[in-house]
């Protein structure tokens, strides 16, 4: 029979490894720790909670008991009887001493432009309507017959609700609780979907054609060489990001540097400058300067490495240039184009302050309509919703990449 084996104190061998394995997660659980805290409380939790903002909205629920009732015990479409305009008075009512109108009226005002007044107005007339509810609330203001109106409220009186979601993709609810489409010239938030990601998509490609000659070029240079040029990929990092934005301002504008080297040369007249700034055109230009590093740092990761004698090999069996380069070189460059693209391309979609600055009517991008309801009409429910679109569309992306590429093969430094 085996002897057990023991450590130099008596324990068992065994069991004195499994403390210390214990011990050891321990102390690499405590070393985490505090990194754990920072992403709980920096990333996730600010990302949980504006998924909660998109379909959380308590602000109308919560000033109108007796009308949610009402809502409740008649199903959409039904016509407000008297019953209804009391439960709407006696709310209006309660309301007004909580001085909560205003806030109720601006969350129906999200759905029905023009309900923010109606309800401060009507709230301050409560103490003095007197039955029949109906018609004393139509004097006040006969918009309360409205039955796209009374379909606001009914949607607005659940604390949770999808209508957000349906108005990020230019979607609404009929009289009858139905989802249709909006009105075309409401029609704002799948346009500027497609055009982020087209104008994504377009900086994405341009990056890719311009920073894949610059990566081959330091790559295949002496490292002293490579080095050396590798600051100047490096250096648009240690300028500050408003500032490389407002020179292009400098440099595209009408009466800008470029534009005037272009009438100095005869290349255009003084009266035909070109407008290359506040369009689509400024957008890609600035936004492709910035981001053409996060391009270039990948394929040049990737592309060092590479045994040049691969391609010599090829071109000794007689294949072309082209046939060397698309066979056996682009095949192991393509990790670092998709990460490059990758990287690019997510950062184009949420892109904010470049297209402000720059980009004119024509060239922002869905984030600086997230940061309009944020910041100006105070949607911030609607904001959520946009965000989270966005988001879903970024995780669709990495799910693709994983998909065809792999994220094991992903190269980014």
């Amino acid at each position: 029979m085996s002897e057990t084996l023991t450590t130099v104190d008596g324990k068992p061998l065994k069991q004195a490894l499994a403390a210390a394995q214990a011990r050891a997660k321990r102390r690499a659980f405590w070393l985490v720790l505090p990194l754990l805290l920072f992403i709980l409380v920096t990333f996730v939790a600010p990302i949980g909670q504006m998924l909660l903002r998109s379909v959380y909205n308590p602000s109308f629920s919560q000033a109108v008991p007796n009308l949610s009732v009402w809502f409740d015990e008649n199903p959409p479409g039904t016509e407000p009887d008297e019953a209804a305009y009391e439960a709407l008075v006696m709310d209006l009512r309660q309301m007004r001493e909580d001085k909560s109108q205003g806030e109720a009226g601006t969350r129906v005002n999200y759905d029905y432009s023009g309900a923010r007044s109606m309800f401060t107005s009507t709230a301050r007339k409560a103490e003095r309507l007197e039955p029949p509810y109906k018609e004393a609330v139509l004097d006040a203001d006969d918009d309360w017959a409205d039955p796209v109106l009374w379909q606001a409220m009914r949607g607005a009186s659940s604390a949770y609700t999808m209508n957000f979601y349906l108005a990020a993709l230019d979607l609404g609810r009929d009289e009858n609780g139905n989802i249709v489409s909006v009105d075309d010239n409401r029609a704002v938030y799948v346009k500027l979907f497609g055009r982020t990601l087209f104008l994504s998509a377009l900086i994405t490609a341009t990056t890719l054609i311009l920073g894949f000659p610059i990566a081959h070029l330091l790559a295949t240079l002496p490292l002293r060489y490579s080095n050396l040029l590798m600051i100047f990929v490096l250096l648009p990092f240690w300028t500050s990001l408003l500032v490389r934005t407002t020179s292009w301002i400098v440099l595209l504008q009408s009466q800008g540097v470029v534009n005037d080297l272009m009438v100095a040369s005869g290349a255009v007249s003084d009266g035909n400058r070109l407008q290359m700034i506040y369009n689509q055109t400024g957008t890609i230009i600035a936004m492709t300067h910035i981001l053409l590093p996060f391009t270039v740092l990948p394929l040049y990761s990737v592309m060092r490495p590479i045994n040049p004698s691969y391609v010599r090999a090829a071109r000794s069996l007689g294949a072309t240039s082209w046939t060397a380069f698309r066979r056996i070189y682009l095949p192991q460059t393509i990790p670092g184009i998709g990460a490059g693209a990758l990287l690019v391309f997510i950062l184009s979609v949420g892109y904010y302050i470049t297209p402000a600055l720059v980009g004119g009517a024509s060239g922002q991008l869905i984030s600086n309509l997230i940061a309009f309801h944020m910041q100006k009409s105070l949607n911030w429910s609607l904001a959520a919703a946009l965000a989270a679109l966005l988001l879903g569309g970024v995780l669709v992306l990495y799910w693709l990449y994983d998909r065809l590429i792999g994220v094991d093969n992903l190269k980014l430094g």
